[in-house]
């Protein structure tokens, strides 16, 4: 793929263009970098997210998040969601390694006035296609801390199944709070 260019639904064993679509997966450009701070400078968007993502976050956050994306090598795993014409959100792909190399876990986020529009259950429907079709895994995996309940519930929309509840496995926002632990396999996996 080249940058900024959209995944499509040639990437995907179902095809989604009979949905209406308000979003779309593509590539970071450095020109995302302005509406990446817009939306990612948000306390509502920071709370569900861990820690490692700044608050605030400024034009130089963006843009090095960008460019360390644009370093990558191989197939895209980074992509930004972009909303009526701006990056308003992102998802990457954490491919895992040694003994958890079947294993990609998902992080994502959207922001906060694109919420509550089905879009991010769309959103983790295509990664996990576009995930199982290009790499070697048979597990997709994402934690939602338990406060989170609206990603809770786009992880069980998006056909993914609570698999564990990690008991005071996180500290955020100075609270000790328990995780929830997600997972999808691939459909024709033994």
């Amino acid at each position: 793929m080249t940058p900024a260019s959209k995944i499509s639904s040639s990437h995907f064993a179902s095809d989604h263009r009979t949905v209406k679509r308000l979003f779309e997966l593509r590539e970071w450009t450095i020109s995302d970098a302005q509406s990446l701070a817009k939306h990612a400078n948000n306390k509502n968007v920071w709370k569900f997210l861990r820690d490692s993502f700044p608050s605030p976050y400024s034009l130089a956050d963006a843009e090095s998040f960008i460019m360390t994306v644009l370093e990558k090598s191989g197939p895209p795993v980074d992509f930004a969601i972009e909303v009526e014409g701006e990056a308003a959100g992102g998802i990457g792909i954490i491919l895992q390694n040694d003994v958890d190399r079947g294993c990609a876990e998902i992080g994502y986020w959207l922001g906060e006035a694109h919420w509550n529009k089905g879009i991010m259950t769309q959103v983790l429907k295509e990664i996990s296609e576009y995930a199982f079709a290009h790499f070697t895994i048979h597990k997709i995996f994402a934690t939602a801390f338990s406060f989170n309940t609206a990603s809770q519930k786009v992880l069980e929309k998006a056909g993914f199944e609570k698999e564990a509840v990690l008991k005071q496995a996180a500290i955020k926002n100075n609270q000790i709070c328990d995780v929830l632990y997600y997972s999808l396999f691939q459909k024709n996996n033994p």
